[in-house]
């Protein structure tokens, strides 16, 4: 399951090339622009790991990171900042964050620390047998779902197979063979069909507008992808 970062940086040039870098790394990538957004992004997405600039319009990074703090949120951040100011990097590291790096920076110490962080901070990630999405829920242990409506269903043993599979490839297309492979034996003899009430089922229960899915998508000719 692939960690989540939220950027939280107004220069829109280098937002957009560290989402594409972390995507190409694995990761699912959110940005906002501005500090006054940041704390709705934050609790909206339930990020891994923050980018976050200390130059922001309106609502400094700085003030951003403290008002963390009061919600007592825990999730761990790299300090983003253009000014290489040892007193900006004094006050970052007192208040609690886990690193800080000044621009110019290179993209593979930024991808390491990164690594570094999440690895300090979240090892149980990987490990985690809940995947929470928009305001739904997955739990894989109990075979048991939240949806969209804030119902809990029960999902059978196959149902939630599918499930783990897509999550486990988020953002990436799973081939029909695959499915098939994976979650039917040869003797049980399934058909394509058979996959689609399934995908129909989860945009009933995950979806806004189950006509326009914007989490389950069916990839013609090829198969089905899960999108965050």
């Amino acid at each position: 399951m692939s960690f989540k970062i939220l950027i939280i940086e107004d220069e829109l040039a280098l937002q957009q090339t560290l989402k594409l870098n972390l995507e190409l790394e694995g990761y699912q990538v959110f940005c906002c622009e501005s500090g006054g957004d940041a704390i709705l992004q934050i609790n909206k997405h339930a990020p891994d790991l923050i980018l976050l600039d200390i130059m922001l319009p309106v609502i400094s990074g700085i003030e951003v990171y403290k008002l963390l703090k009061e919600q007592q949120n825990t999730t761990p951040v790299i300090f983003l900042t253009a000014k290489n100011n040892v007193q900006d990097k004094i006050e970052g590291l007192k208040l609690g964050a886990d690193d800080y790096i000044t621009k110019p920076f290179d993209l593979e110490e930024l991808l390491l620390r990164i690594h570094n962080v999440l690895k300090r901070n979240v090892p149980q990630k990987q490990e985690s047998n809940i995947f929470k999405f928009d305001s739904c829920e997955i739990n894989f242990s109990t075979f048991q779902i939240i949806t969209r409506e804030g119902k809990t269903e029960d999902l059978s043993k196959r149902e939630m197979a599918l499930l783990k599979l897509l999550v486990d490839n988020v953002n990436n297309v799973v081939s029909r063979d695959e499915i098939l492979d994976k979650l039917w034996t040869k003797d049980e003899n399934p058909s394509s069909r058979t996959i689609d009430n399934y995908i129909l089922n989860f945009r009933k229960l995950f979806e806004v507008n189950q006509k326009e899915p914007l989490h389950f998508q069916s990839i013609r000719g090829v198969g089905y992808k899960f999108c965050v």
